[in-house]
């Protein structure tokens, strides 16, 4: 017997006493019940409610419901509520219903040819990312994604910012970024970048950065300007050096099984307006940012320009390293370069 009809087996069972019960209540009060939802979905992200991510899921959440007449509906959980992305992601591949705002390249573990998402110095806007997002190319690795790993990205053109790093000391090139411990995410094209540009790469938690800049676990981070402010890591941090060594693109992505169980109609409307809004989003990441970085200034943290030129030389063997350059090249020709 499938999922869906022991669901519907138990449904079953359980029906007869609430069917009655609604029909005597209807007889009274001369009230029908409102439909429940075909599926509920459970998205997460380590971000805080007022960050674009965030803003986004809520609009994508009313944007569901409206759409859907209240058949889908879209519950949102911020603030690492339900785990980090690692374990939102873990969650979901057991089956749980669960979904994540992630950067891609955790999924590249999976499939090696998403990682090239996160490569350093690769986009020079949001407008190309999302071009290349919506690729049959980039779909073509979607696909594998969700028969390799029992995932499925909806959208990924959820667009956080460019990556700046965040120091205690000023940096004016990557010898000054020798032995910093610096907190990045823990995939490979992330890992690597940060040790070419100099430092030394230690993943940790989102949630975990604030408390290890604080105590001095970490000499440094990475991130978006959004989420600096988001987090008040301008507490903690004496300088944000504009590196913007990589474009934050992220997916919004859910398990294979709770996707299963909405129907393809309601498949096709979640997927249109997860796009639609990953656009709504990124608008406010590139409003914000400069708000934010100008805010963060302004908390008396050192905000620097930088010649990127020694950093865009310092990360060139990052491609060949991780086997990349093929999947570069089909980027630049996508993007007609």
């Amino acid at each position: 017997m499938t999922r869906t009809r022991r669901t519907e087996a138990r449904a079953a069972r359980r029906g007869s006493v609430s069917a009655a019960a609604l029909i005597a209540l209807a007889g009274i009060a001369g009230l029908a019940g409102p439909a429940a939802a075909e599926t509920t979905l459970r998205i997460g992200t380590v971000l805080a409610p007022n960050d674009p991510m965030g803003q986004g899921l809520e609009k994508f959440a009313a944007d569901v419901k409206e759409a859907t007449g209240g058949e889908v509906v879209v519950e949102v959980f911020h603030n690492s509520q339900l785990g980090d992305t690692t374990e939102m992601l873990d969650q979901a591949r057991a089956g749980a219903n669960v979904g994540a705002v992630t950067d891609v390249a955790r999924l590249s573990a999976f499939v090696p040819s998403l990682a090239i998402m996160s490569a350093p110095f690769l986009f020079d806007t949001y407008e190309q990312a999302d071009t290349f997002a919506l690729s049959d190319e980039y779909l073509g690795w979607g696909a594998a994604l969700e028969e390799k790993a029992g995932l499925v990205m909806l959208a990924s053109n959820w667009y956080q910012g460019p990556r700046h790093a965040l120091t205690q000391k000023p940096v004016t090139g990557p010898a000054d970024l020798a032995g910093v411990r610096m907190r990045t995410i823990g995939a490979p094209i992330w890992i690597e970048t940060i040790r070419a540009m100099g430092a030394e790469p230690t993943p940790i938690a989102w949630g975990e950065v604030y408390s290890a800049l604080q105590l001095g676990a970490l000499d440094a981070a990475e991130a978006q300007p959004t989420a600096i402010w988001g987090a008040k890591l301008y507490e903690v941090i004496e300088n944000v050096t504009k590196t913007g060594h990589i474009q934050l693109v992220t997916a919004l992505v859910i398990g294979a099984d709770t996707w299963a169980g909405i129907s393809p109609e309601h498949q096709k409307i979640v997927r249109d307006l997860a796009v639609q809004d990953g656009r709504y989003a990124s608008g406010l990441t590139i409003e914000l940012g400069e708000k934010a970085l100008a805010d963060v200034a302004a908390s008396g943290v050192t905000v620097s320009e930088v010649d990127l030129a020694p950093f865009k030389e310092a990360v060139s063997g990052v491609y060949a390293k991780l086997n990349l350059e093929e999947e570069a090249k089909i980027v630049k020709r996508v993007l007609g370069e």
